[in-house]
């Protein structure tokens, strides 16, 4: 994989093959030709990166939630920055209070997520 495009879905199988710092450059390096400021470039990266491989994995919550802010009117990187805004939180709350069932937590965010929350965020 030469260039990564939050517009345009990776292929699964290619992008699970990268090693994680690859695709963490990839992200970094289209945000940076894209002039992009980020007050830490490697942590959206690692955000955007998680995301992009949970829906490789096609983990079933993420796939439908994707496609729900899809048919709401996000663009597919705004859709990536919405479940890792769900995402950030998530992490946050589990280092403050960790739960005995995390991925239930998360779930049931990302269950609950619109385009319109996530647009007036």
């Amino acid at each position: 994989m030469e260039s990564y495009d939050p517009e345009v879905d990776p292929h699964a199988k290619t992008w699970l093959k990268l090693d994680e710092g690859e695709r963490i450059i990839l992200v970094e390096d289209y945000h940076r030709l894209a002039h992009v400021r980020l007050p830490n470039a490697t942590v959206h990266a690692a955000v955007h990166v998680t995301v992009e491989n949970q829906l490789a994995m096609r983990l079933p919550v993420v796939v439908d939630t994707f496609a729900r802010l899809r048919a709401e009117g996000l663009d597919r990187h705004a859709a990536i920055h919405a479940i890792g805004f769900v995402l950030v939180e998530h992490l946050q709350r589990q280092i403050a209070a960790p739960t005995a069932d995390p991925n239930a937590a998360y779930d049931a965010s990302l269950q609950k997520l619109s385009a319109a929350q996530f647009r007036d965020a």
